[in-house]
């Protein structure tokens, strides 16, 4: 027991950041980033809807000739819905964080006043509180801003809607200008305005392909121009900074430096930042961020993104590069696209399996209990494989949505026929432990690889989508609660069997925490709502090993101990260089700048709209309803199938009530809402009903193994 004080010591230093391990383990592992010295000036071309797949050496001759002078990579355009109009963009660029321009789609033109403009900002919604950062922090420093064009305006008006220098077109502004603002902002919209109907974004479909590249042609004719313009001396960042229709994409991201420009890109840059924890993807406000770090400013606090970071190692041409991210956004898009449809299939899938399930243990014989089992596992390992599927170069082929299933079914087979041939296959928990253990080192080994399967995954998270970039999305972690609290079931089982309790409570424990510190750490699961899950569903299970009752006095003492250590975690994760910090740790600056409650109720109205998803509330009500009257009629419903397996192996009880606790609180405490625990669900009731069918046909457990269950007389 003395090592534990060590160990706790030993955690509170690495998440200070004075042991380095967790540099191994974020998305840019071992990449090389370039430093370069503060810039003289620093010049933002905005392009909205412009993206990789519209770049080439013919069409867009000054966009890819800049491109092989610049670290390159996608943007993310998400703010506040999903799709972002030119206004909201540049709004967020002023405020730092993801805001909207309210009814507003196109920037208004500002307000001439001498040499520069104001600004004004009605009717751009609530969200809008926080715009004119940007500015400000540039007028406190002593410096002007230059901006060109009614979005350039509104993203470098200070807090009283003030701009130093204005023009409406790059030839407007004189030259003066160029040379004495350090901070300068072009807004080219050519790329955009064909799809502004009043007030919103067309489809794609509603303009001709000839009328978008001839818009594409126009932006790269007037970036041409605004190059020719801006210093040599100046860092440039160009982004894609808002959709062009109706379908949310991957945008473009540049950067060059006077160093990139002289080196040709020095080799292969890539463009990341520590908010995505990727080296190839950026969010929107970063460019705040970026703008005010290439001049040597510091980042207000309010400021949600961090500078992007230009990372070596890369060697392939610009060509080559520019694929790459155009297949990234293919592959976000083709998730993006098949999610809906994947989920009622799984859906549907659900709930026929629990019909052929009450027939089948009322009225079927040895064949089709067995094949139900082999159902029931099948179930529960589909949602592994479709991570696994993302080993396999699936966007590459000529129907990727098509190849994604077919792959992950036969991941799925696969792993079916790994639980029921192994000699753990006699055991009343072993081909589900197989499946749980599998599901719970996949997930684990992505966490310490840079989550490549969770990224672009079906049941994962895209940078299309960009509500998460890393870390342990919420439908994988309701998968690792669940699969984590059932394999500690299984080796609890095993211990008292052997009569070894305080050992399997021990054990319980021990895997739990340690699948907490995985899921908590910051730049590894980043996750909040789930720890205070994960922690409250390990105490409930080591509750139950240990033949406790569980009274609801102590149930909401083991909850409040799981809030408590996610906001330690979180306050820990603060305490580090802002640089350093996770999501975890700028919630907590939040908290002290005011801004936590509208993110709280944000979150809470996501949670709350959870509850009318037709694909998640099937899988929910049909897996709780099965469960109730299995238990509650087991005779009528499963013929005593899981009774008999909480006879036999008492501890798959407690699993199972951990993580159903683990889904619930996840539910209230994640903006996912009824996916975590319809997840949870998903593995956990199919796995139970898998050793319920294996303890049928092994018979009533033998006399004494009652006396291990949880609920037995010892329980006090």
């Amino acid at each position: 027991m003395r090592a534990i004080p060590t160990l706790i010591r030993l955690l509170v230093l690495l998440l200070m950041g004075a042991v380095p391990a967790g540099v191994l383990l974020a998305g840019t592992a071992g990449a090389a980033h370039a430093q370069t010295a503060p810039a003289t000036r620093v010049a933002l071309i905005g392009v909205p809807g412009l993206r990789w797949s519209d770049l080439g050496p013919e069409t867009t001759p000054n966009l890819w000739r800049l491109a092989g002078e610049s670290a390159i990579g996608s943007l993310s355009v998400r703010t506040m819905g999903p799709v972002t109009c030119p206004a909201a963009g540049w709004l967020t660029i002023s405020a730092g964080i993801r805001t909207t321009a309210g009814e507003r789609c196109l920037p208004e033109a500002p307000r001439a006043q001498g040499q520069g403009a104001l600004v004004t900002r009605d009717g751009a919604g609530a969200h809008a509180e926080g715009a004119g950062l940007l500015g400000q922090a540039i007028h406190d420093a002593g410096l002007c801003s230059a901006a060109v064009g009614p979005g350039a305006a509104l993203a470098l008006a200070d807090r009283a809607g003030r701009v130093d220098a204005y023009a409406a077109t790059v030839a407007e502004l004189p030259a003066a200008e160029w040379e004495r603002c350090p901070f300068i902002a072009i807004d080219v919209d050519a790329a955009v305005r064909p799809y502004l109907a009043p007030g919103e974004l067309a489809d794609e479909d509603d303009v001709p392909a000839a009328t978008r590249a001839q818009a594409v042609r126009d932006a790269d004719r007037e970036v041409g121009e605004a190059l020719a313009r801006i210093p040599a001396d100046a860092t440039v960042l160009v982004a894609g900074l808002a959709d062009h229709d109706r379908t949310p994409h991957l945008r473009i991201a540049m950067m060059r430096t006077p160093e990139t420009a002289r080196t040709g890109g020095a080799g292969g840059l890539r463009i990341g930042s520590d908010s995505t924890r990727r080296d190839d993807m950026v969010i929107l406000p970063d460019v705040t961020a970026t703008l005010l770090g290439a001049r040597g400013l510091a980042t207000p606090g309010l400021v949600m993104g961090l500078p992007w970071t230009a990372t070596a190692g890369h060697t392939a041409p610009v060509a080559d590069a520019a694929r790459e991210l155009v297949a990234a956004d293919v592959a976000g898009q083709t998730v993006r696209d098949m999610t809906a449809a994947f989920f009622t299939a799984f859906a549907v899938a659900q709930v026929l399996f629990y019909g052929v399930a009450y027939l089948i243990l009322r009225r079927g014989g040895p064949r089709g209990r067995a094949g139900l089992r082999a159902a029931a596992l099948a179930l529960a390992a589909l949602p592994v494989s479709t991570y696994v599927v993302n080993l396999f170069p699936w966007v590459e082929t000529p129907w990727p949505a098509f190849t994604i299933v077919a792959g992950a079914l036969a991941i799925d087979a696969v792993i079916t026929a790994v639980a029921l041939a192994g000699p753990w296959r006699r055991a009343v928990l072993g081909p589900g432990t197989v499946v749980a253990l599998i599901t719970g080192v996949v997930l684990v080994a992505d966490l310490a690889t840079g989550t490549t399967l969770q990224l672009n995954g079906v049941m994962g998270y895209t940078g299309v989508v960009g509500a998460r970039y890393y870390g342990m999305g919420n439908i994988p972690n309701a998968l690792f609660a669940a699969s984590a609290l059932l394999c500690a079931a299984a080796v609890a089982q095993a211990l008292v069997t052997r009569g070894r309790r305080r050992a399997a409570v021990a054990a319980v424990l021990a895997i739990g925490l340690a699948c907490v510190a995985v899921e908590a750490w910051p730049g590894v699961g980043s996750k909040f709502g789930g720890t205070i899950g994960f922690v409250s569903a390990t105490a409930v299970t080591a509750v139950l090993v240990a033949g406790r009752r569980l009274s609801a006095t102590r149930l909401a003492v083991i909850c409040a101990g799981g809030v408590a250590v996610s906001l330690t975690v979180a306050f820990l994760d603060h305490l580090r260089p802002e640089a350093d910090q996770t999501h975890l740790g700028r919630f907590i600056g939040q908290v002290g700048h005011g801004q936590a409650v509208e993110q709280i109720q944000q979150k809470l109205e996501a949670m709350l709209r959870t509850f009318g998803n037709p694909n998640l509330v099937p899988i929910l009500v049909a897996a709780l309803a099965f469960l109730v009257f299995a238990l509650r009629n087991p005779g009528k419903v499963t013929a005593g199938a899981l009774p008999l397996a909480f006879a036999r192996v008492p501890m798959l009880r407690a699993g199972l009530v951990g993580a159903l606790v683990s889904g619930v609180v996840g539910t209230l405490a994640s903006d996912s809402g009824v996916a975590v625990l319809s997840m949870t669900l998903a593995l956990a009731v199919p796995l139970a009903l898998a050793a319920g069918v294996r303890a049928l046909e092994l018979g009533p457990a033998p006399e004494g193994e009652a006396a291990h269950s949880p609920s037995s007389a010892d329980a006090r």
